[in-house]
């Protein structure tokens, strides 16, 4: 059965256009969280990084970071690794936009995963960069590569895929690289949640020629209108997790009501430390 809510929500535009062309990216910075390493980047950053990265045809990847990653990265080093491996890890949500901005004097704002989709996808229809569309509940990834193509005439599809919800073997993830490879992608968005995504990219993401992936997590779902995003005054004033509290309280409890707060506490004592050592000494580069 189709998702009634689908046909009645349309993907929102971003309020603001991206810079383009891109200007050339220098390395970001890397302020460290809970020991996950937070790139110290603004959205008009993000893009311009990953357009030099597609135009010197790299295989990359970019982990999108909120809370929830950071807390449950503390305890799972698989994902801890996957993260420390990322070529870029974007701070999506505004506490940890907050937290590293007290540890940096380098300009940044929050750059969430579905934003950066828009954005991206708003360039690529000058720049004619192909995407690929990985994850999702079948039949989401068909629908939000035409949903993304209505919104932006000219986007270049280079596939889509819904891997099943079970363990694939390594055949078969060869198989699913081989596929996407074949594409001719240049951009990937996975839509697997973490830390799925995130240990996905860290094992796949290099052995796609030329391809740039992102984890989005929820984008899928957002911009297919099967979950409703908060309204904007609420993303820009760190309030979405109550929205999406307030949608999916059984799901979403423990990640908002135990782990944010147990994040404030330990982030808060860590930044209280790092603002008391001399400002060279807070950045990874």
């Amino acid at each position: 059965m189709e998702n009634p809510v689908s046909k009645s929500m349309p993907i929102v535009r971003l309020s603001t256009a991206p810079q383009f062309p891109p200007a050339p990216a220098k390395p970001a910075e890397r302020v460290s969280i809970l020991g996950v390493p937070v790139s110290t980047v603004t959205m008009d950053r993000a893009i311009a990084t990953v357009g030099q990265w597609i135009g010197e045809g790299s295989s990359r990847y970019i982990s999108t970071c909120d809370v929830h990653c950071i807390m449950r990265a503390r305890s799972e080093p698989g994902l801890m690794a996957a993260f420390n491996a990322a070529d870029m890890v974007v701070p999506d949500g505004k506490p940890v936009e907050w937290t590293a901005r007290a540890r940096t004097d380098q300009p940044m704002t929050r750059v969430c995963g579905p934003d950066l989709m828009l954005a991206l996808s708003a360039i690529s229809t000058r720049t004619g960069w192909r995407h690929y569309y990985y994850g999702g509940a079948p039949g989401v990834a068909d629908e939000l590569a035409k949903r993304m193509q209505e919104t932006y005439p000219g986007l270049q599809v280079a596939g889509t895929w819904c891997p099943p919800f079970r363990p694939l073997s390594e055949a078969e993830q060869e198989e699913e690289i081989e596929r996407i490879a074949d594409s001719g992608a240049q951009i990937v968005w996975v839509g697997l949640g973490c830390p799925k995504q995130d240990l996905w990219m860290h094992k796949h993401a290099r052995k796609i020629p030329g391809a740039i992936s992102i984890g989005v997590g929820a984008a899928f779902d957002f911009h297919t209108g099967r979950v409703a995003r908060a309204p904007e005054w609420m993303q820009k004033n760190g309030l979405e997790w109550a929205h999406r509290l307030s949608s999916e309280p059984a799901r979403l409890w423990r990640r908002y009501l135990v782990m944010a707060p147990q994040f404030l506490v330990l982030s808060g004592l860590e930044t209280l430390e790092e603002i008391s050592r001399p400002r060279g000494d807070h950045a990874q580069h």
